[in-house]
């Protein structure tokens, strides 16, 4: 008995290491920042459809492969495009979406501001 409860110790600590769970981490953190292509509105977190569980799988498996969150990325973007990810990356087709809303901030700080100096 008392080797049972020692095998059982053992392949428990074994099956809950640290590595598991930090992959387990970053498949969540990768798959809440992919939309599901099938289903309006929902990350493939989110969604049950068969396209977000085979994308789980996808995502599952490159990371038991060892590629990085970026790798992971940028593989999606190869084959489904930028619009899959939630939150774009950084590049000459995404300057406006990044800079717009600083550029509405400071218009409409401008026009404040000028109001605000009449009224003196």
């Amino acid at each position: 008995m008392k080797i049972l409860k020692f095998f059982l110790i053992i392949i428990i600590v074994f099956y809950f290491t640290p590595s598991n769970a930090n992959d387990y981490e970053l498949e969540n953190k990768i798959t809440k920042n992919l939309r599901c292509l099938v289903c309006q509105g929902q990350s493939v977190y989110d969604s049950d459809s068969e396209f977000a569980i085979s994308l789980k799988l996808v995502v599952s498996n490159k990371i038991k492969e060892g590629l990085s969150e970026d790798q992971i990325y940028n593989f999606l973007i190869e084959k489904y495009g930028d619009w899959i990810l939630y939150d774009p990356q950084f590049n000459k087709y995404t300057y406006l979406l990044w800079f717009l809303p600083l550029l509405i901030f400071l218009f409409g700080g401008t026009i404040i501001f000028k109001k605000l100096i009449r009224l003196k």
